[in-house]
């Protein structure tokens, strides 16, 4: 699937001015380069269209985003983990304090980036059934960075989220209802859709531009952090794959996540 691909934006069949956006890399939407830098551009083309308005979803059936491929971190070349780790933290900064209203229709397990990319947004209705979400990354043997510690203090309590990035949690989707990391559960996908649809209909009467404004002041301290350390959290990130304990972690899932694929074949 070539790069222009991996993201569609279509208007909502009923209002031209909410864009749905729907992210397409087989099977499971892994947070890859290519991916990441279409989702950028994505973005960026969003910041200077006429939608006011965007819904994030996934063309999978099951999965929103499996979160960042462990293949960008698996014995990498370096240069592109730099322009990996960039373009993440250009892609969460972007969507962060985007200011289109922004919302996630989470129709499937949302590990790691996958929450990530959810949580950037100010509302989430996720598909109730077995599915997971959160920052799993210590379980992984990595270190979630200080941005996407902020990104889930801006979620659920600070309690509840040192608990669950010290142990490396995945919610249930009714757990992650109860603690605030998602706003409410939707039968299947075309459910969720329309109940982001209906948080977008509550700024109809608000002006737009108090509106974002409030939003990213509300989310200032987080993207200042970002924005004022990015090369310092690219070198961090690069020198943290360097670590042999890092790969064989790494490894060791890669493992694990191809012997699951054998058996269910």
């Amino acid at each position: 699937m070539s790069s222009q691909n991996l993201v569609t934006v279509t208007p909502d069949k009923d209002n031209d001015e909410i864009a749905i956006v729907t992210m397409q890399r087989p099977p499971v939407n892994s947070l890859n380069l290519e991916l990441l830098q279409a989702l950028s551009k994505t973005l960026d083309e969003l910041s200077t269209s006429d939608f006011r308005a965007m819904v994030l979803t996934s063309a999978s059936p099951t999965v929103f985003s499996a979160g960042l491929d462990i293949m960008e971190m698996y014995k990498p070349d370096l240069k592109r983990a730099e322009q990996f780790w960039s373009t993440l933290q250009d892609v969460w900064l972007k969507l962060f304090e985007s200011n289109l209203i922004t919302a996630a229709a989470i129709n499937g397990h949302a590990p790691a980036g996958g929450c990530l990319l959810a949580m950037s947004c100010e509302y989430r209705a996720m598909v109730s059934g077995k599915y997971s979400i959160g920052l799993n990354e210590t379980a992984l043997g990595i270190v979630a960075p200080r941005w996407f510690m902020d990104c889930m203090l801006n979620t659920i309590s600070q309690r509840e989220a040192e608990i669950a990035l010290t142990t490396g949690k995945l919610f249930s989707v009714e757990e992650a209802l109860k603690v605030g990391l998602i706003d409410e559960t939707a039968k299947d996908k075309e459910d969720a859709i329309n109940k982001c649809l209906g948080f977008i209909e509550k700024f109809e009467s608000i002006p737009p531009l108090p509106r974002s404004m409030t939003k990213q002041k509300f989310r200032a301290n987080g993207v200042q952090w970002l924005k004022a350390n990015k090369q310092a959290d690219i070198d961090e990130f690069v020198h943290f794959l360097k670590f042999p304990q890092v790969q064989q972690s790494l490894e060791m899932y890669i493992h694990m996540l191809k012997s699951k694929q054998n058996k269910s074949e």
